[in-house]
């Protein structure tokens, strides 16, 4: 590629509004992967300290002894440890007020995790949204800034009483650059997003397995068996 029609040239020889489109475009790019790879991150945490937790769950540990543990690690265990203990912590609430009906029980303890559940998934699909979103505005705001590049080149050729496809190309080029770079910031992005989805969905269906078992657990207990195992 000539040097004059290198990207660096032509951002440097761009409008001032074409300039600033491609500022935003790298700088929510720059957001953009800093999400992806914090999301790589915090889901593959999700995802081995479940499987953690439910290694402990069905290794036969009684329900008193891992509520114990579930308790001592509140801000280090996964999100199925910490529905585990807000169940577990409703259904000992009631049956220490000495509630007997075994709806109202399993009613109250599925509430409590099911409330869990919610924040959980709240955080761990958190930001995922944004990526969204770039992937859907960074090509209309990269093409904003071709038009607009299109427009200042075509309004300076005005001047010239002979226009030659040598002073038409830097102009179009420049407005171009836009283009690609929003195209550059929305891809991963929406690879990203698309792979992120399914990744939250299968964390869901897990979450929402495991209070299912758990509350069949919860329903054998309740018939006149406390609570220390299953």
């Amino acid at each position: 590629m000539n040097n004059d029609f290198s990207i660096v040239t032509l951002l440097l020889n761009a409008s001032w509004v074409v300039q600033a489109v491609v500022l935003v475009l790298l700088l929510v790019s720059v957001m953009s992967w800093a999400t992806i790879f914090r999301k790589v991150f915090s889901l593959k945490d999700v995802r081995d300290l479940n499987d953690a937790f439910e290694r402990d769950f069905w290794s036969g540990k009684s329900l008193n002894e891992l509520y114990t543990s579930a308790q001592q690690n509140a801000k280090q265990g996964g999100p199925i440890e910490r529905i585990f203990a807000s169940g577990m912590r409703e259904y000992s609430k009631l049956r220490e007020r000495r509630i007997a009906d075994p709806g109202l029980l399993m009613d109250g303890a599925r509430r409590a995790m099911r409330a869990s559940y919610q924040r959980e998934l709240e955080f761990i699909d958190a930001n995922i949204s944004f990526l969204a979103s770039v992937g859907s505005v960074s090509p209309y705001v990269g093409l904003f800034g071709t038009v607009w590049g299109i427009m200042h080149a075509f309004t300076g050729l005005a001047e010239l009483q002979q226009v030659t496809l040598a002073k038409v190309a830097p102009g179009i080029a420049e407005a171009l650059v836009a283009t690609a770079i929003g195209l550059f910031a929305a891809i991963p992005a929406v690879l990203a997003y698309n792979r992120f989805n399914r990744e939250v969905d299968r964390i869901a269906n897990k979450m929402e397995t495991f209070i299912e078992e758990f509350s069949n657990i919860l329903q054998r207990n309740l018939g006149g068996q406390s609570a220390t195992g299953h």
